[in-house]
């Protein structure tokens, strides 16, 4: 008699634990980010060699042409560097967000996403996870530049709340930038064509603007080409916030390009992600 008290007992708490009502809500769309973005981040503990391109390169683009265009352009390294490091931090973040695509088309190549279409999740979460995770990547190569800058002579002259301003500004821009190359990473079959391509994009934005040198000194159809390349506008806005000049009118139009980037990527991403087989 005991035994058949003892498995009613047991039925009853097994079927109170199986019930509709006890059951946890199902995780929603920002724990799902959350996770694909400490995912992204394991995947980089994982193997640091992806680091590599993100600590080498800052350091190397800063201090060459630190040294060797310095003297040439302003007169010395000391007065180079002042209008140089803005232009370093975002190329440095700009370049930073092809890994976004590479990886992702890593990830497809494996066959994981596949996996990841399966389960009961926000279907964008993979994507968008990875892309706040490599936030991350932006942040380090950005603090990088800073602290070569600040070692070579860089003060901004808005202090601590201008360099804090520029790097949120910069994380913006390239989460919005990335989509671009989302969209690649769906189309193209392998992470090698996805970095060749993203580099035939990046390539022309990033030179042919205002990082390096003044425009003024440039033919006109460029200068017209820079009035409207958003690496350049970028650039402008991260020199004023440096400076503590910035106008709320220069961050918005440094904001337009990644606004339109995703509006115009996202959704083809995600229907490009919705019918992969």
């Amino acid at each position: 008699m005991g035994d058949t008290s003892d498995t009613l007992i047991v039925g009853e708490d097994l079927a109170r634990v199986l019930s509709p009502d006890r059951r946890p809500e199902p995780p929603g769309a920002v724990q799902n980010v959350l996770t694909f973005g400490w995912r992204a981040l394991l995947k980089v503990k994982h193997m640091p060699e992806q680091l590599f391109d993100v600590i080498v390169t800052p350091i190397m683009f800063t201090v060459m042409f630190t040294y060797l265009f310095g003297g040439a352009l302003a007169g010395s390294p000391d007065a180079y560097i002042q209008f140089l490091l803005p232009g370093i931090l975002v190329q440095t973040v700009t370049f930073t967000t092809i890994y976004t695509g590479f990886t992702l088309n890593s990830d497809i190549s494996k066959g994981i996403f596949d996996r990841f279409r399966s389960i009961p999740i926000w279907r964008a979460s993979p994507i968008v996870g990875a892309m706040a995770g490599d936030t991350v990547r932006y942040t380090i190569s950005s603090l990088i530049v800073i602290v070569i800058g600040f070692i070579l002579g860089f003060r901004p002259e808005a202090g601590a709340a201008g360099v804090v301003a520029s790097l949120i500004l910069l994380n913006v821009f390239g989460f919005g930038m990335s989509w671009i190359f989302v969209v690649l990473a769906l189309i193209v079959r392998t992470p090698s064509v996805v970095m060749t391509m993203s580099w035939l994009v990046l390539m022309p934005l990033t030179f042919a603007s205002n990082i390096f040198v003044d425009p003024a000194t440039m033919p006109g159809w460029l200068q017209a080409f820079i009035d409207v390349n958003p690496v350049a506008i970028l650039v402008t806005a991260v020199r004023d916030l440096m400076a503590g000049t910035a106008t709320p009118g220069i961050i918005g139009l440094s904001l337009i390009g990644p606004a339109v980037v995703t509006l115009v990527c996202a959704p083809i991403a995600m229907a490009l992600y919705a019918r992969r087989r």
